[in-house]
């Protein structure tokens, strides 16, 4: 954090991966939403709360920024000043009615998360949530992913978020962006840009030609050993990943339901350490007993799943904006009743993925999807995102005490994108509590209260690797 804002992106024109998201929401299953829920200890201050948003969109400016598209969607979209920015429009409040609680939290956060944002502002709305009893309230708030991935989020909250319940007077205060002096690009000058980028790349073409022909000229067998190696591994990477569907899940709806459980970190931790295993081998491993014991419950027992890991392939020194990740698609052996096995086999599947050289399918598919019809990049792209039964994140949090306007934060839920997926499943560590999200496609997992327990059910059998721990919470 500096007097002038937090490092974030300077970049005012969308990665090809970022222009993929976005485009791609022609298919309204494809829409690239993220929402975290945080449980909070009070209700905080409102005054105080907006302010601290006013001071957000300051310390970060992105978010006062919309997205503009080229005439005839020939470019690639910018980010430029909105100049009508109004904080009342991203920002709301309700209250539960008596004696609601913690499913109308969910079902506020799943009606937030699938109404489209209006793409003529910036993509981001807040939404606070008293009532809760014993005086907790819930903060929701809405990212379109085109801002940043998982990492970035938790590099914002950070950021943004106060160590102690009274107000900074020290913090730093940034002006706000004047429109009028910095708009950013319009939509002919994107157009422009795209069409100068494009003639740049062109008359690069002979100069990386002749470096290629005199590469393979002094290592001809070497270099062609490269080249189908490399187009052997984007095959594996690409294509089908070996494991067939799951029949069950195989109906695909536009809804989302969500599903919170809470286990705890140091149990967790244990159990990977005496499997051999890291945290994360420990978390999958935990999802593939969950789904195997929700398909033997549904008389529908399985061998494999088809499955999705996102990989981070942020570097130290990059900013927190904007998009860094890879995806590994995996067969998931939910089979296997040993926990200590499944999370051996979890972790030869993820080490073998990220050995293969084609192993950034997001960045070697991008750059020539992007540049496709909205409409065209969705059925491409849900052409591989549907097929996957389930797709698993996880994100490092917040360990330490952190404050919203004077509440302090208790959970933290991620809830990512559910890209035609049966179950996009978040674990997030906050504090000395995983919270896991889970945004499921009801079509295909039918019985949300049965998948629940089978999750908590799974968390539980691998936790006991460990020995002794608190068991998982479903928080209902």
């Amino acid at each position: 954090m500096t007097e002038t804002g937090l490092a974030w992106t300077d970049a005012d024109e969308m990665s090809p991966f970022e222009t993929m998201m976005w485009r791609a929401e022609a298919d309204p299953a494809l829409r690239s939403t993220m929402v975290a829920c945080a449980l909070l200890d009070r209700a905080p201050d409102w005054p105080r709360l907006v302010a601290a948003h006013d001071w957000a969109t300051r310390m970060v400016p992105r978010f006062r920024d919309r997205v503009v598209e080229p005439p005839l969607g020939l470019g690639t979209p910018v980010w430029a000043r909105d100049p009508d920015f109004d904080l009342s429009r991203h920002l709301h409040r309700f209250s539960l009615a008596e004696g609601d609680g913690w499913p109308e939290v969910l079902a506020a956060a799943e009606r937030l998360a699938t109404s489209p944002f209006d793409r003529h502002r910036p993509p981001w709305e807040a939404l606070l949530i008293e009532g809760l009893p014993d005086g907790k309230a819930a903060y929701l708030l809405k990212l379109h992913h085109v801002t940043t991935d998982g990492l970035g989020s938790v590099a914002l909250f950070s950021g943004l978020l106060n160590r102690r319940r009274e107000t900074d007077p020290d913090k730093p205060q940034p002006p706000a962006p004047d429109p009028a002096e910095d708009p950013g690009p319009g939509p002919w000058s994107a157009l422009g840009r795209q069409i100068r980028h494009d003639a740049e790349a062109l008359a690069s073409v002979p100069t990386h030609v002749l470096r290629a022909a005199g590469a393979a000229l002094r290592d001809p067998i070497g270099k062609a050993r490269d080249a189908v190696a490399f187009g052997l591994s984007a095959i594996r990477v690409i294509g089908d990943p070996g494991a067939a569907a799951s029949p069950l899940l195989a109906t695909r709806g536009p809804d989302w339901r969500f599903v919170a459980v809470d286990l705890p970190f140091a149990p967790l931790r244990a159990a990977a350490r005496a499997a051999g295993g890291s945290i994360n081998d420990a978390y999958v491993a935990a999802l593939l007993g969950a789904f195997r014991r929700y398909h033997e419950a549904q008389g529908v027992p399985a061998e494999e799943i088809r499955m999705a890991i996102p990989v981070s392939v942020r570097e130290a020194g990059d900013e927190s904006g904007g998009n860094k990740i890879a995806s590994l698609r995996l067969a998931g052996r939910i089979g296997e009743k040993d926990p200590a096995v499944r999370m051996a086999q979890v972790a030869a599947d993820v080490a073998r993925g990220r050995a293969e050289p084609a192993a950034d399918d997001v960045g070697l598919l991008s750059p020539l999807l992007a540049r496709l019809p909205g409409p065209v990049i969705a059925a491409v792209a849900g052409g591989v995102t549907k097929g996957n039964d389930l797709q698993a994140s996880n994100v490092p949090g917040i360990r330490e005490e952190v404050y919203l306007a004077g509440a302090q934060v208790e959970r933290m839920y991620p809830y990512a994108p559910r890209p035609g997926c049966a179950a996009m499943i978040t674990m997030l560590t906050h504090g000395d509590t995983c919270c896991v999200g889970a945004n499921i496609d009801p079509a295909a997992i039918t019985d949300r209260d049965l998948f629940a327990q089978c999750l908590v059910d799974g968390f539980a059998e691998v936790l006991a690797l460990g020995g002794d721990a608190a068991p998982p919470v479903l928080r209902a």
